[in-house]
C-alpha cells in the first residue's frame, strides 16, 4: 500500500491562496515602486490649497478679498494675501495683491476657522482704506491691525 503525502482538503487550498496572495503583493509592490521611481525625476507641482477668509465689495468699483494660501512645505503654515479686483466687462478681474504680514507667517487652521477675522474694515472712498486683524492662534490672540490703501486698483501699505 502506498501513501500519498500530498496535502488534501482545506490545507491545500490555503497554500494555493497564500501563493497567489504573495504573487499579487509582489506585483503590487513592484508596480508602486516603478511608479514612485518614474515620478522621482519630475516632482509634481501642485497649486497651494487656498481658502477665502473674508470678502468685501466696495460699491461697483472694487472687490477686496483676504485669501489664506497653505504652505506646500509646512502643512501648518500659511500666507495671507489681500487681493483687489476691479470690474472688467461685467466680471471681476484681479488688479493687484499684497501679502498681509510675513509670507508663511500665519497658521493654516486658525485662519480657516470660525473666528479667523477680528477686523476687516473697508470704505467706499478713493483711496479706499482697508484694515485687517487676524487670529494668530487662540492662545496668542489676534494680530496687530494692518493698514492698506487701494487707489485706482493698486494696493499699498499705509
Amino acid at each position: 500500500m502506498t501513501t500519498d503525502k500530498t496535502p488534501r482538503g482545506p490545507r491545500r487550498r490555503t497554500v494555493a491562496l497564500s501563493a497567489a496572495a504573495l504573487v499579487l503583493t509582489t506585483l503590487a509592490t513592484t508596480g508602486s515602486v516603478a511608479t514612485a521611481d518614474a515620478g522621482a525625476s519630475a516632482p509634481a507641482r501642485r497649486a497651494p490649497q487656498s481658502q477665502d477668509v473674508a470678502t468685501s465689495v466696495l460699491g461697483t468699483d472694487y472687490k477686496v478679498t483676504l485669501t489664506a494660501l497653505r504652505s506646500t512645505s509646512d502643512k501648518y503654515a500659511a500666507t495671507v494675501r489681500l487681493r483687489v479686483f476691479v470690474r472688467d466687462g461685467g466680471a471681476w478681474k484681479e488688479s493687484d495683491h499684497i501679502t498681509v504680514g510675513k509670507a508663511g507667517g500665519w497658521f493654516w487652521f486658525p485662519l480657516t476657522g470660525r473666528h479667523a477675522v477680528r477686523e476687516f474694515a473697508t470704505a467706499s472712498t478713493e483711496p479706499a482704506p482697508v484694515d485687517v486683524s487676524l487670529l494668530i492662534t487662540p492662545s496668542i490672540g489676534y494680530s496687530d491691525t494692518f493698514h492698506y490703501l487701494i487707489s485706482h486698483g493698486d494696493v499699498t501699505p499705509r
